[in-house]
């Protein structure tokens, strides 16, 4: 059995990594640490894990005790846990923050899509963001082909749980329920980890993307659309895309439009394709706490143990 703890137990990418956690063949939870919680049953917090586990969350943990650790605080704070702790030689790192996505301090971009060797050769990994997984997974197989054009115009409407689980203005039900928002327009802090990765494939690439996030009236799920120029027909199009996502575990072109509740509560993404005169357009839906956050984790943890990658992820979507 693989050991694992969790630093930062209460969020919502947390909740659902230890949803996941619990159900897999190969895994034993040792701590899940969170001071202000320190005592009390997951489930008093993450409310449906009754039922499933009587574990309590801890004030204390010991690295040397686990294989495998994933950090779930918030962004910046992996880097103040590693200038308090030290990290043991053969620990394995899952960080959900965006601290070490530059790949800085031996850390790896936890795309598998994007670089699955080298996930599988690592001992730490940077998850990627929920809106950087969306909007590449959109993009990848044209910058591998070098046709991403100067500029892409991309829309991702996310869900209320893409905020993090302490409430705000934005967050609170009677202002987000029947309510759409348009907010860090062109300036996203993930458009650094989508451009450079981008530009990895695609050197020529100059990093046009014009990305409107947009704050969506449900609790879960992305669904991104990027449009441009696009000289290939059709049907060459699709057949790029199913070649590059022919080996992937989750991601999967569709020959249907898709909507959320096809993805929702799985680790998949989906991705449709529509030719509008010389215009492409791209789709792609995906659950922003699973294959934009914790799934992805734990894809993640399955590469780098020497795991079948679809362990502990047998999901099925809501679907109504």
């Amino acid at each position: 059995m693989i050991r694992v703890g969790i630093i930062g137990g209460a969020g919502y990418t947390a909740g659902e990594l230890i949803r996941l956690l619990v159900n897999h063949p190969s895994v034993e939870i040792s701590f899940v640490h969170s001071t202000s919680n320190a005592g009390a049953a997951l489930y008093e917090v993450h409310e449906g894990l009754f039922g499933e586990t009587e574990m309590r969350f801890s004030d204390s943990f010991d690295l040397s005790a686990v294989d495998v650790l994933f950090l779930c605080s918030a962004h910046g704070k992996s880097r103040e846990f590693w200038q308090e702790n030290t990290m043991p030689g053969a620990l394995k790192v899952i960080d959900l923050a965006q601290d070490f996505r530059d790949e800085s301090e031996g850390y790896v971009y936890g795309l598998p899509e994007l670089q699955k060797g080298r996930i599988e050769r690592a001992s730490r990994i940077a998850n990627p963001g929920c809106f950087a997984t969306a909007i590449q997974l959109a993009l990848l197989p044209l910058a591998s082909a070098g046709l991403l054009p100067e500029c892409v115009d991309v829309t991702a409407v996310t869900g209320s749980t893409g905020a993090g689980v302490k409430p705000g203005a934005t967050t609170h039900f009677s202002w987000r329920n029947n309510n759409l928002s348009v907010y860090k327009a062109f300036t996203h802090q993930h458009l650094l980890e989508i451009c450079r990765n981008l530009k990895g494939l695609q050197p020529s690439f100059g990093g046009g993307i014009n990305f409107i996030p947009v704050r969506g009236d449900f609790a879960r799920g992305i669904f991104a659309t990027a449009q441009m120029e696009c000289q290939l027909p059709l049907e060459e199009v699709a057949a790029l895309y199913e070649d590059y996502y022919r080996d992937a575990a989750f991601t999967f072109v569709s020959p249907f439009a898709v909507d959320l509740k096809q993805v929702v509560n799985t680790n998949k993404c989906l991705v449709s394709l529509e030719k509008h005169g010389s215009r492409l357009l791209v789709c792609s839906v995906i659950d922003n706490l699973l294959k934009g956050a914790s799934g992805q984790a734990l894809q993640n943890m399955n590469l780098i143990c020497g795991l079948d990658e679809k362990a502990g992820l047998h999901l099925k979507a809501s679907a109504f």
